[in-house]
């Protein structure tokens, strides 16, 4: 999530072991108990339940594991509260960092996300002491393998849609809106037969930090990978330029 080809993670993540899937799918579910607690079961009167079952299916969620989460969901007056808690802090070498994260116990992921930024020599700073220095967009991922038309038609699609920006990267086009209407254009572009390799609200940095020393880059990968590892935590952005070497 911190690197310049944002198809080339997505790839990734998708072919990652069955532990991570099993992280995304347990991310998914918490967020469907979210919007069904806040819009109600019906996909059709909830957009937002809409978006989340739409990234379930992108991430290859079993139907019915999405039908039992929504009806488990609708049917426990007393199930888990979860709630959205973003932190900020910094990486070696002023590498900017937010986590957001979807817990039911603070405690444990606050002592979880503290942890990750002392063991990779980063510090977890104050809310908004980095996010100024993002935007939040939804971004809609598009790959050129599902694809065949021309960028100029996707990008006028996109803009017909209500999208403010599109971009054409090596392997994929990537569609950009204002937050308050990605639901409804990634709805639109739904209608229209384009398949999404990713569809969410993201944080996109508005300038990247450079980080060359080798121990400063294996220090940061170390807190990623430490993040990665607590099923709390739903996204990490960075604004670090280029890409970490995984192992």
């Amino acid at each position: 999530m911190s690197g310049h080809s944002k198809f080339a993670n997505i790839k990734h993540k998708k072919e990652k072991n069955d532990a991570a899937k099993g992280k995304i799918f347990t991310i998914i579910g918490r967020e469907i108990v979210i919007a069904v607690k806040e819009g109600g079961p019906d996909p059709d009167n909830n957009s937002k339940l809409r978006d989340v079952i739409a990234k379930a299916k992108a991430n290859n969620m079993p139907n019915d594991t999405i039908k039992r989460g929504i009806e488990k969901a609708a049917g426990a007056a007393n199930a888990d509260n979860y709630e959205h808690i973003t932190y900020e802090g910094y990486g070696p070498g002023g590498v900017a960092v937010i986590v957001q994260t979807l817990t039911d116990n603070k405690n444990r992921t606050a002592a979880d996300v503290r942890s990750a930024f002392s063991k990779g020599n980063g510090n977890v700073g104050t809310p908004g002491c980095v996010s100024f220095m993002f935007d939040e967009k939804g971004q809609i991922i598009v790959s050129k393998e599902d694809y065949d038309g021309s960028a100029d038609d996707l990008m006028m699609l996109a803009l017909d849609c209500g999208a403010e920006d599109f971009n054409e990267e090596e392997d994929y086009y990537e569609i950009l809106t204002a937050p308050n209407d990605f639901s409804a254009v990634r709805e639109a572009l739904e209608k229209k037969g384009i398949i999404m390799s990713e569809a969410d609200v993201v944080m996109l940095p508005q300038t990247k930090t450079a980080l060359t020393d080798e121990n400063d880059r294996k220090m940061l990968q170390r807190i990623l990978d430490l993040l990665d590892e607590s099923d709390d935590v739903q996204n990490v952005y960075t604004n670090l330029d280029g890409e970490l070497d995984e192992e």
